[in-house]
């Protein structure tokens, strides 16, 4: 039966929910914001689940968020060009998918944030290193102990789950709050 696993994993991710750190999240509302307003690209990343919801957060700034502002969001998710990526992991590494696209169009002041259940995916590290030194402000969204990612993006959000579905199911939950509230706002 599924009612009592159902019941258990519910009662979970509501005691996550309530442990989120909001003020975490508004430091990430206010530097979502700060980038559109300024006309600065915004670049989106993750692995797996994680880059589900980088698409779909990607998908929902250009499209939803915005629309009656005179400065619309320009966000791109680094994993969603399949031939780029498969041609990079071939010809340098599957760690490099990320950096090699922001080599490429990362200006300074641009916003990067790094989706990462575990906060321990290599290629996102690096995308977020490299990120720093460009001088874009780096995000990154985690869970469990925060992992690497919380040393080495500047700002973090770490989801107190220790669960990767758990801690993805509260990605997309706290993102689509930011969607919420720039539509709310119109920025």
């Amino acid at each position: 039966m599924i009612k009592p696993f159902a019941a258990d994993y519910l009662a979970d991710l509501k005691r996550a929910i309530e442990a989120l750190p909001l003020d975490k999240l508004e430091a990430v509302y206010s530097r979502i914001l700060e980038a559109a307003r300024a006309g600065r690209q915004i670049f989106i990343m993750g692995n797996g689940g994680s880059g589900a919801t980088a698409s779909h957060f990607a998908a929902d700034l250009n499209l939803k968020a915005g629309l009656r502002s005179r400065n619309p969001f320009r966000a791109i998710c680094l994993n969603d060009s399949l031939p780029a990526i498969l041609a990079i992991a071939n010809d340098h590494s599957f760690a490099e998918i990320f950096v090699r696209p922001l080599k490429r169009f990362l200006r300074k002041g641009d916003l990067v944030i790094g989706l990462s259940s575990s906060g321990n995916s290599e290629n996102v590290l690096r995308a977020i290193a490299c990120a720093n030194r460009a001088g874009a402000g780096t995000v990154g969204l985690t869970g469990f102990d925060g992992g690497k990612l919380a040393r080495r993006a500047r700002l973090v959000l770490v989801v107190p789950a220790d669960d990767c579905q758990k801690v993805e199911d509260l990605h997309l939950v706290l993102l689509h709050v930011i969607l919420q509230k720039l539509k709310a706002e119109a920025f």
